[in-house]
């Protein structure tokens, strides 16, 4: 099965993503990371996007959608993928869509995390990521994920490890920023949903973001079947 998943930042959508892909047993794929390990094995595409990124632009898309299809042919994707992070926009979706038609794969779900924007913010702001996993879920508002005090200081609730927290889930101006990319739905992430909601034979699996972690995932998994 292959997926795009989508969510604002404080959605959960890592969380969910990992939860899926322990089920369907398809790689998650986040687009940062197709670009760092491009980068790292210094690959030709890799170091065209580096080019860019030294100079804080953004990688074209006709570098970028390669990237991610050489990534999407790689072995551990023959059973599917769970793509996450691309695309932003509706004309990053529409070619990429073409580009995955072309090189013979389709997009058979696109998985819609909804939450209210100032829910979102909110749980940006309390979240703390661990520096062993960052896919270890801990919030300190929120009961059922709070990380635990040991020697005096809060820790991983998974693992124990060392928590941390990103400076730009403390920076207002920075949140608000990536949200209103996020949500924009005529030239933002939403509508890159909305063209594959337009096209069709792709199923839109559009859930509430809003209740708890186990909630969430029992209402994907239990759509996807």
């Amino acid at each position: 099965m292959n997926i795009l998943i989508f969510g604002p930042n404080g959605s959960g959508k890592g969380t969910q993503g990992t939860l899926v892909q322990k089920k369907y047993q398809v790689p998650h794929i986040e687009s940062g990371a197709i670009f760092r390990k491009s980068i790292a094995e210094g690959t030709a595409l890799g170091m065209k996007a580096k080019s860019f990124i030294d100079r804080g632009d953004l990688v074209p898309d006709d570098i970028t959608i390669p990237m991610i299809l050489d990534r999407l042919r790689e072995s551990d994707c023959v059973k599917g993928w769970l793509l996450d992070g691309f695309p932003r926009n509706p004309a990053q979706a529409q070619s990429l869509h073409e580009a995955l038609r072309k090189a013979g794969m389709n997009v058979d779900c696109v998985i819609e995390i909804v939450l209210d924007r100032e829910i979102a913010k909110l749980r940006i702001t309390g979240r703390r990521l661990c520096v062993n996993d960052n896919n270890h879920p801990n919030h300190v508002a929120f009961d059922a994920i709070k990380p635990v005090e040991k020697n005096g200081k809060l820790v991983c609730r998974v693992c124990g490890g060392d928590l941390k927290t990103r400076a730009d889930d403390q920076d207002e101006t920075a949140i608000n920023k990536r949200h209103d990319i996020y949500y924009d739905a005529k030239a933002g992430t939403m509508a890159a949903v909305n063209y594959f909601k337009g096209v069709a034979g792709i199923r839109i699996l559009s859930v509430d973001g809003a209740p708890s972690i186990e909630e969430v995932s029992k209402s994907i998994l239990g759509q996807l079947g």
